[in-house]
């Protein structure tokens, strides 16, 4: 029997997670020996529809569990909720974003590395079928040519008290990475109105992405190349959820981690650069830290 605990209910993951363990018994191995929020309530609504025990600080499983899923919403509490679990060495799964703070995330990933702790998780739209499909188009079709250009549209939510454009933004920004790579060089943002429109700096092409305030509904994705172009609508639905989690499982059963940690932490350095460009309205560079 593995034992989990919750770190954060205050999103839909929380809640969709007890889900699959506790009403769909997908994992019957799996035991969830408690939640924390520092919302109480939010932690309470979960204990009233799943019957999970609730705790009142962070660190009351330390020792406790064989895997840890931290899905606070303000990911400024994702490296305090995790550091008392660090030495024990179980795996974890971060939400997105995983941190705010560029020198905060190097800081967490060489902790965890030392650690020896595996970790998965990040923005759950990378798993959707219509990421997948284009990534193996994009390995598989060698008579379309260089990639030209690149476009995507995706959900934010500017004015969120979760830190902001931190809360929603990395969806975007890792299901492009995810397609044309992890580390662009610059970043370019702008806001008008109900929009942020940023300009992804690659060595040889431009992504540009279009963040839509407050529709949370519709994300798009183009690929630009020579001889082709990809247009796709993304369905982001059950399937994500239920694949993140399968990789967290995996992990706690043993499994390798599918990521390295300085690929795990890149979209925040591409977040702080679409924060600093929106300030100083000028091109930002992406930090690129080869310490981890």
């Amino acid at each position: 029997m593995y034992k989990i605990a919750i770190l954060g209910c205050e999103n839909s993951h929380a809640n969709n997670f007890l889900s699959q363990i506790i009403e769909q018994k997908r994992y019957p191995d799996i035991e969830v020996v408690g939640v924390y929020s520092n919302e109480p309530a939010a932690a309470e609504k979960l204990h009233e529809k799943f019957g999970v025990a609730v705790a009142s600080e962070p660190d009351a499983f330390v020792g406790k569990i064989d895997g840890l899923v931290i899905t606070a919403r303000d990911g400024a509490n994702h490296y305090p909720y995790a550091k008392p679990y660090i030495e024990s060495g179980v795996p974890m799964f971060i939400d997105k974003p995983i941190t705010c703070d560029d020198d905060e995330a190097i800081d967490f990933m060489k902790a965890l590395k030392a650690g020896g702790v595996r970790v998965t998780g990040g923005s759950s739209c990378i798993h959707s079928d219509d990421v997948r499909s284009v990534k193996e188009a994009l390995l598989t079709d060698t008579e379309g040519g260089p990639i030209l250009a690149g476009h995507l549209r995706a959900p934010l939510l500017s004015s969120s008290p979760y830190g902001g454009v931190f809360f929603y933004a990395q969806h975007l920004v890792q299901i492009m990475q995810e397609v044309f790579g992890y580390y662009p060089e610059t970043v370019y943002a702008t806001k008008k109105s109900e929009t942020v429109t940023v300009i992804f700096g690659y060595p040889e092409y431009d992504v540009v992405g279009l963040f839509a305030d407050r529709n949370f509904s519709l994300y798009t994705l183009t690929v630009q190349r020579e001889k082709t172009a990809i247009h796709t609508s993304l369905t982001v639905d059950q399937t994500c959820f239920d694949r993140e989690f399968t990789e967290f499982y995996e992990l706690m059963k043993g499994g390798a981690q599918k990521q390295s940690y300085r690929d795990f932490i890149a979209p925040v350095f591409v977040m702080t650069a679409l924060v600093r460009s929106l300030a100083s309205g000028k091109t930002e560079t992406v930090c690129r830290s080869e310490e981890i």
